[in-house]
C-alpha cells in the first residue's frame, strides 16, 4: 500500500477475487435462475445443489472468520446503515421477475457475456444503465419513495443473528448444516467433483472479499468501506466511470467487474465453451431487455443483486438481505409459472450455453 497506494491495492484485490469468482461461476454454472426453475418443478437436483453449495460456503466461511476474530463486518453498509424492508420486498420481487425474463441474474449475465453471449452482454448493459438511473438519475425519486415506505434502523436491529440473540458460532453452524445438505444433494445428483468444488469456490470468494476489504481498512488511514462481491451498483459505477472520466477511479469495485469478466472468459476458452450467440428474434429481445430493466431498478431498490444482496449480504446475516433473497425466489417462481409454465425442462443445463 505504501508503494502503489490504497486505491491500487483495492483494485488489484478486486481484480484477483473477481477473476476467481468468474472462473468458478463459469465452471460450476452457478445461477439462481436455474435453481429456482428446478425448485419450482419440485426437484432438488444439480442446479439447486450448486446454488446451495455456493450460499452455504459463503455463510460458513464468513461466519467462521468473524467467530475467529479475523473479520468485523459491523461497519458494512448492509448492517450499519438504515435499511429498507419495503425496498427489499418490492425490489426483490422485481429482480426475481426480471431474472426469469432475462434468463439470468446480474452476475450470470456478466459471466455469460464473457463467453461470447451477445444477448447477455446487451441485457447487462441495459441493466447497468437502468441501475444508474435508479441510483442517481430519473428513476431515483421512485426508488427513494419506495425505500422510505418501511425502514429499519442500522446496527443490531438489522443483524438477523443479533435479533435472534445468536452469534457467529450459530451462523457458522447453520452454514455448515446447509453445506452438508448441499453436498448430499450434489452426491445424489451425481454432480462432478470439479463442478461441486467450483460452486464452493464461488462462495469462498465472497468470504475472501469481506476479509480482504476489512484487512485493507485496518491498515489504511482513510478506512475504505468493508464490502464484498456485488454487481448492480459496481457495474453501474464502472460504466459511468468509463463514460464520464478520462481515467477510471480505482477501487475494489472497479477491479471486481473486469476481473469477473476476465476470469469467466479465461475459463470459457480453456473449456472450449466460448462462442458468439445473439438474439433469436424480436419478441425474445424485448423479453430480455424488459427483464434487464426490472433487475436494474429492483437490484438498486433491494440493495443488491442475487449475489450482492442474496449471497454477500446473506453471509453476514443482514436482515434486509435475507428478505430480499426470499422475495427474489418468490418473484422468480411466480414469473416462471406465469410466463414460461413447464416449457423448460429443469433437468437441462439451462445456463450452460444458451443462457
Amino acid at each position: 500500500m505504501e508503494l502503489v497506494g490504497e486505491a491500487a491495492v483495492l483494485s488489484a484485490g478486486g481484480l484477483l477475487i473477481g477473476m476467481l469468482f468468474g472462473a468458478f461461476a463459469q465452471t460450476s454454472r452457478f445461477c439462481l435462475r436455474s435453481a429456482v426453475i428446478e425448485f419450482s418443478s419440485g426437484l432438488f437436483g444439480s442446479k439447486v445443489a450448486i446454488w446451495l453449495l455456493t450460499f452455504s460456503a459463503a455463510v460458513t466461511a464468513t461466519q467462521a472468520l468473524i467467530g475467529m476474530g479475523l473479520l468485523d463486518v459491523d461497519g458494512a453498509r448492509q448492517l450499519a446503515a438504515r435499511g429498507s424492508l419495503s425496498g427489499s420486498i418490492i425490489g426483490g420481487l422485481l429482480f426475481g421477475a426480471g431474472m426469469i425474463l432475462a434468463r439470468g441474474c446480474a452476475s450470470r449475465l456478466l459471466v455469460l457475456s464473457a463467453t461470447g453471449n451477445l444477448r447477455a452482454l446487451v441485457s447487462g448493459l441495459v441493466l447497468t444503465v437502468v441501475a444508474q438511473a435508479s441510483l442517481r438519475g430519473v428513476l431515483s425519486p421512485a426508488r427513494e419513495t419506495l425505500s422510505a415506505l418501511w425502514t429499519v434502523e442500522g446496527g443490531a436491529s438489522r443483524n438477523l443473528l443479533s435479533v435472534l440473540s445468536a452469534g457467529p458460532v450459530t451462523g457458522a453452524v447453520l452454514g455448515a448444516l446447509g453445506l452438508g445438505w448441499a453436498l448430499w444433494l450434489a452426491r445424489r445428483a451425481r454432480l462432478g467433483l470439479v463442478v461441486a468444488t467450483s460452486a464452493i469456490g464461488v462462495g469462498l470468494t465472497v468470504a475472501a472479499g469481506w476479509l480482504f476489504t476489512f484487512r485493507t481498512s485496518q491498515v489504511s488511514f482513510s478506512g475504505p468501506q468493508v464490502k464484498s462481491i456485488s454487481f448492480t451498483g459496481p457495474s453501474a459505477d464502472t460504466l459511468m466511470g468509463l463514460i464520464n472520466s478520462p481515467s477510471m477511479p480505482l477501487g475494489f469495485d472497479t477491479g471486481l467487474v473486469p476481473g469477473v469478466f476476465a476470469g469467466a472468459m479465461l475459463a470459457a476458452l480453456i473449456l472450449r465453451e466460448w462462442r458468439v450467440q445473439g438474439f433469436h428474434d424480436g419478441p425474445s429481445m424485448w423479453r430480455y431487455l424488459f427483464g434487464a430493466s426490472l433487475m436494474g431498478f429492483g437490484g438498486m431498490l433491494a440493495g443488491g443483486c442475487a449475489v450482492g444482496a442474496g449471497v454477500t449480504g446473506g453471509a453476514i446475516f443482514a436482515l434486509t438481505a435475507w428478505i430480499a433473497l426470499a422475495a427474489m425466489w418468490a418473484g422468480a417462481i411466480v414469473t416462471h409459472y406465469v410466463v414460461d409454465g413447464n416449457v423448460e425442462n429443469p433437468t437441462v443445463p439451462l445456463m450452460s450455453t444458451r443462457g
